[in-house]
């Protein structure tokens, strides 16, 4: 009976296998970077040596700066690899039969980013040399640039896998070795791909000698090393999908530049915000489809007269309202059809308060359209740009985002749909949370905390401002009337 089960809990221990880091043994080892132009490194000539860390230690991180001299093939639009060996020390990395490596290329081809000038003066930040500047048929080939940045990464923990099922992502990146009954592994080097961003990039001139090279290194755990490598592997697919270089570069920065717990919230809180724009999207409807007239709205305003400012963007332009609010008939004159277009639901008439709605309208233009042409003029002249078209569009986008004429010169707003603007509130709320997340230029992240303050008008408005319960409607009864007024009885 007891042998049965010994065997049975042999047979289940047995499926499982012990890695231990061949490090455990505390042995010397030795970081060397050497760069070459060849992408498979056949012998130890035309290599150069850029860095060298004896008595390398893995738990400890470094971060240091080397010049790298680039070879002329190099400056005429080649490529330059680095090879990053872990060996051990005193003995040259070719002849250790238990080192570890890697080949990372520190160039890549891009067009060069337009060069921005003055509109006006046409200077520029950098002026090139006269014999450096490409012809105009070449501005849009690819030509190579320098990645000044080269993180590495060491895992060399203990872990436990099925040894029938070890993950392929962290089995591509292992040498292993027996040594008695126990499975050591080399140390697993990694390089950190994300870390490399578009901004930083250099373009490598013919006139360029030597170029600052940066590595770092940290110990890296299990679990984080295999996320990276799944994020590697995803960026890479994008660009096999057609993503530019840019493109990925844009999901890089959500990793790299946001810290991991705090982008997990991130995602949590994303939920939130599609739940609350299918809520406020299911009280709008309700709230159209209930409404019997237009007392209270304005025909004059350009955007729906229920909606805010920018605080909800994604009201306008809704064809389904417009149908709802207005009334279109066709009357043949003969053979030639004519379109009439009228109201469907009552406005009320033209009062008081309108007719001072549309005055603060009126004012408030005139202090908005010179701040928005004066920040045109402004940045014109102060601000470099790549061409007339980029400074004509951040104009647009500029005026655009500039406080919004919407905000509510009626006293009352008790009208307006106040669920799917309390559930758009909200949203606006976890867009401030984006805001310092993702990037984006200056104006939008204004934009996010105007629209804050614009939602708190709208409740100091509805809290000055409340429902009038004595006013009499369209069907000669009030609020208090039907509160009072007592039930029939036989």
């Amino acid at each position: 009976m007891w042998s049965g089960r010994s065997s049975f809990t042999s047979l289940v221990v047995g499926v499982f296998v012990v890695y231990v880091p061949y490090l455990a043994r505390r042995l010397k080892l030795q970081l060397s970077v050497y760069t070459t132009t060849r992408s498979h490194l056949g012998a130890e000539n035309n290599i150069d040596l850029v860095l060298n860390v004896e008595d390398f230690d893995v738990e400890s991180k470094f971060e240091r700066t080397v010049n790298v001299s680039v070879p002329k093939k190099t400056r005429n639009n080649g490529t330059l690899y680095a090879y990053i060996f872990l060996h051990h020390a005193g003995v040259l990395p070719w002849h250790d039969g238990k080192q570890v490596h890697l080949v990372s290329p520190l160039t890549t081809y891009m067009v060069p980013k337009p060069e921005e000038i003055n509109l006006l003066t046409g200077e520029s930040d950098t002026q090139q040399i006269e014999a450096e500047k490409k012809p105009t048929s070449a501005l849009d080939e690819p030509v190579s640039h320098w990645r000044p940045r080269l993180a590495l990464n060491v895992m060399a923990d203990n872990f436990v896998f099925d040894g029938s099922s070890l993950p392929a992502d962290v089995h591509r990146y292992m040498k292993m070795i027996q040594l008695g009954k126990t499975v050591h592994y080399l140390p697993i080097l990694f390089i950190d791909q994300l870390s490399n961003r578009v901004k930083d990039l250099m373009v490598i001139n013919r006139s360029t000698t030597e170029l600052p090279l940066t590595v770092s290194y940290d110990r890296v755990s299990l679990g984080r090393l295999r996320f990276w490598i799944h994020m590697q592997d995803a960026v890479y697919s994008l660009q096999q999908f057609g993503f530019s270089e840019k493109d990925a570069d844009e999901v890089k920065g959500i990793f790299v530049d946001t810290n991991l717990y705090f982008l997990a919230l991130t995602f949590f809180v994303a939920a939130f915000h599609l739940l609350f724009d299918f809520l406020a999207f299911k009280n709008d409807i309700s709230f159209w489809k209930k409404k019997k007239s237009m007392i209270g709205m304005s025909t004059k305003a350009g955007r729906h007269p229920e909606r805010g400012p920018a605080l909800f963007p994604d009201f306008s332009p809704q064809l389904w309202k417009v149908k709802k609010a207005l009334k279109m008939t066709i009357v043949w004159r003969g053979l030639m059809p004519e379109f009439q277009v009228g109201f469907s639901l009552a406005f009320g008439p033209l009062t008081g308060s309108h007719l001072c709605s549309l005055q603060a309208m009126k004012y408030l233009s005139y202090l908005l359209y010179p701040l928005c042409v004066g920040g045109a003029v402004y940045s014109l002249l102060n601000i470099k740009y790549k061409s007339w078209y980029s400074w004509l569009i951040n104009s647009f986008v500029n005026g655009d985002l500039a406080p919004s004429p919407m905000l509510p010169t009626l006293k009352s707003v008790a009208h307006l749909p106040w669920k799917a603007f309390t559930y758009k509130a909200f949203n606006t709320f976890i867009d401030d949370v984006f805001a310092f997340i993702i990037t984006m230029p200056t104006s939008h992240r204004l934009a996010c905390f105007r629209d804050d303050v614009v939602f708190l008008v709208y409740l100091y408005q509805r809290w000055l401002y409340p429902v009038d319960k004595r006013r009499v409607n369209e069907f000669g009864e009030s609020y208090e009337e039907k509160a009072t007024r007592a039930p029939h009885t036989d």
